[in-house]
């Protein structure tokens, strides 16, 4: 066991590493950056700028040295802290990926247990009752939170909470709240606001476990160490859930480093309509801007989260399944 999760760990690392090039190298490829953005719009406003104020900009940020320059000066002001400068912002990345960390985190947190917590059960009783209502509602279910737009759901969420429960619409606090200190009643504000996102932003994972896990499990319902459990007069829900959920649960583990990225960036589109701050919006902001620092620390946050999700993923395939741990 701690030789494979060692094994894990040190494959963790390594692709880490490469992704980073990646991610450097990805947004170095759009034509262009944001300092060239930049002193076009000082020739607009002051005519021509002297050339020794373009070399001085260009030394200031690092672009005047080739590419992979850049990216080694990058990795290992990274290992010192430094995350870089950026460009947009006027701000070092470290400090801008922090303060929105937090609330990104707090958000992906409680929206993946609030999607497992209600999709699990509905995928095993839509399983364990096939073709009854309740499946059928829960097929049905499903393929709306597949097909709904989350912008749209989220527009919609919006003006009924506006309109009919007097809440404030966009961001994570109302006004009063922004910048009053902690307490219990800017922790309930914060609460009520956050009921919005986590249904839009979790219904789609809520839909895709569900279908997923029914599956699963309706597959393992028919195999023949079910039958046998049952013949030796095994209780019926002592036997489902020790043997088959366990079983039809390994794709719904497996699926937890590719949800968690996809809840925090697939909140992209959500958290502009909601005007919420995420490293979702912050990095669309930086990709639009091509903000460099700021959008390669945001991309390598994401990928790092989908690391540590595949991570997590493969110790609790190991602890839920006996025959990995025996591989």
């Amino acid at each position: 066991m701690a030789k494979y999760i060692g094994k894990r760990f040190i494959y963790m690392v390594v692709l880490l590493a490469i992704m980073s090039v990646f991610a450097f190298v990805v947004i170095q490829l759009p034509p262009g950056d944001y300092l060239t953005s930049y002193i076009s719009n000082l020739q607009q406003q002051m005519g021509d700028v002297d050339e020794s104020v373009v070399e001085a900009l260009k030394a200031r940020y690092g672009m005047d040295k080739p590419m992979w320059e850049q990216y080694f000066l990058w990795i290992r002001n990274m290992f010192q802290g430094d995350f870089g400068q950026s460009f947009q912002w006027q701000q070092p990345v470290k400090d801008l990926l922090f303060s929105y960390m937090p609330m990104t985190v707090l958000l992906s947190g409680v929206t993946l247990l609030f999607s497992y917590a209600i999709a699990v059960p509905i995928g095993i009783y839509s399983a364990r009752h096939q073709y009854s209502i309740g499946d059928y509602t829960a097929s049905v279910f499903g393929f709306i939170g597949l097909a709904t737009p989350s912008f749209f759901l989220a527009l919609v969420l919006m003006y009924y909470a506006n309109q009919y429960l007097g809440l404030s619409v966009g961001g994570f606090f109302s006004p009063e709240y922004v910048n009053a200190p902690w307490s219990m009643a800017k922790f309930w504000d914060l609460c009520k606001h956050m009921v919005i996102p986590i249904i839009v932003i979790g219904l789609q994972s809520m839909a895709n476990i569900i279908r997923i896990l029914r599956a699963s499990l309706l597959d393992e319902l028919k195999r023949p160490y079910v039958v046998a459990a049952r013949a030796r007069g095994l209780k019926e829900n002592k036997m489902i859930y020790k043997f088959p959920v366990r079983v039809a649960l390994n794709p719904i583990i497996s699926s937890i480093g590719s949800v968690l990225p996809s809840i925090v960036s697939g909140a992209t589109v959500t958290a502009i309509v909601l005007n919420i701050p995420t490293v979702g919006s912050l990095l669309y902001n930086a990709l639009l801007s091509q903000d460099m620092y700021l959008a390669g620390g945001s991309i390598l946050f994401l990928t790092m989260i989908t690391i540590i999700g595949m991570f997590i993923s493969d110790i609790l395939l190991v602890v839920v399944d006996p025959r990995i741990r025996l591989q």
